[in-house]
């Protein structure tokens, strides 16, 4: 089975073009992906996540909320026993918040220049397939 995975806007950011260019990306490299569209909640996205039995979740904020958003959906996953979900995100992120975002559970994040052939290489090295 080929690995699945959520592409997500949470918070109030409109702006989805990159999420949907890495979308197309990682279905061209073998990924099934379900878009959550825009303006989503982390509850909503982890329902969907679950839902859709994805492996993955990858998150895009450009809004400067990824301090908040990105750590509440690691936390919903291990209130619903789903830790396993791999969380990576994407987006405007000041570099030195990527360190205290990988403590608090994210396993990657992009910022802006990152190729999209790197994200999906990372997708298929870190994210495991379901039998």
């Amino acid at each position: 089975m080929p690995i699945r995975v959520l592409i997500a806007k949470p918070g109030l950011d409109g702006h989805d073009r990159g999420a949907k260019i890495v979308a197309r990306a990682l279905r061209d490299g073998g990924v099934e992906v379900v878009y959550s569209g825009l303006h989503q909640t982390p509850e909503q996205i982890v329902e969907a996540a679950l839902q859709e039995d994805v492996q993955a979740i990858g998150l895009s904020v450009l809004s400067g909320a990824h301090m908040t958003l990105f750590p509440r959906v690691v936390e919903l996953l291990r209130e619903r026993d789903a830790s396993d979900i791999v969380v990576f995100g994407g987006g405007i992120v000041p570099k030195q918040d990527i360190a205290e975002l990988r403590g608090r559970g994210v396993a990657e994040v992009f910022t802006p220049g990152a190729r999209t052939t790197e994200i999906v290489d990372w997708v298929k090295a870190n994210v495991n397939p379901r039998d």
